[in-house]
This record gives structure tokens, C-alpha cells and sequence, in this order.
């Protein structure tokens, strides 16, 4: 394996992680009425490499999963997350 290869697989897990957890911390602020991580944050993270674990997140701490337009923005995520992974892949 390649360290380029491992070095992308790192990222994929570090930042699926990152955005479980910031979806988890958005769940736990709402059912507090604290500040919100915005949809557009929560967007950008899952596209940014994360998509998996804000899919994650999304399940087990059933998170945005009844907000439809929320869901079709993360649908668009992932066309963004597959994009830059198949870039990824592509240019090892």
C-alpha cells in the first residue's frame, strides 16, 4: 500500500469520526436549546470527507433523519464526497 493510500484512508476515518461526533454534539445541543452546528457545517464536513461517519451519526443518534431537505443536502454530499475520494484515487 502506498503511503498515499494510507494517508487517504487515515483521512477518511479521522474525518468520519470527527463529523459522528459533531453530529452527535449538534443532538446534544438541540435537545438543550444551545448553539446549533449549522446545517451548512454539518454539510460541509460529511462532503469534506466525512460522509460515512455523519451517515453514522445520523442513525444512532437519529439526528436530521425527519428533515427531508436536510437529507437531500447530504444526499448532495455524498455526490461531493465521492467525487474528491474518486479524485483521490485517481491521482495515486
Amino acid at each position: 500500500m502506498k503511503a498515499f493510500d494510507e494517508l487517504l484512508l487515515v483521512w477518511l476515518a479521522a474525518s468520519s469520526l470527527f463529523v459522528f461526533l459533531l453530529f452527535g454534539w449538534d443532538k446534544f445541543r438541540a435537545a438543550r436549546s444551545g448553539r446549533r452546528v449549522s446545517e451548512f457545517h454539518l454539510v460541509l464536513a460529511g462532503a469534506l470527507g466525512g460522509w460515512w461517519g455523519g451517515l453514522l451519526g445520523m442513525l444512532v443518534f437519529r439526528h436530521k433523519t425527519a428533515k427531508l431537505s436536510f437529507q437531500l443536502k447530504y444526499g448532495a454530499g455524498l455526490v461531493i464526497w465521492a467525487g474528491l475520494v474518486g479524485l483521490g484515487v485517481a491521482w495515486r
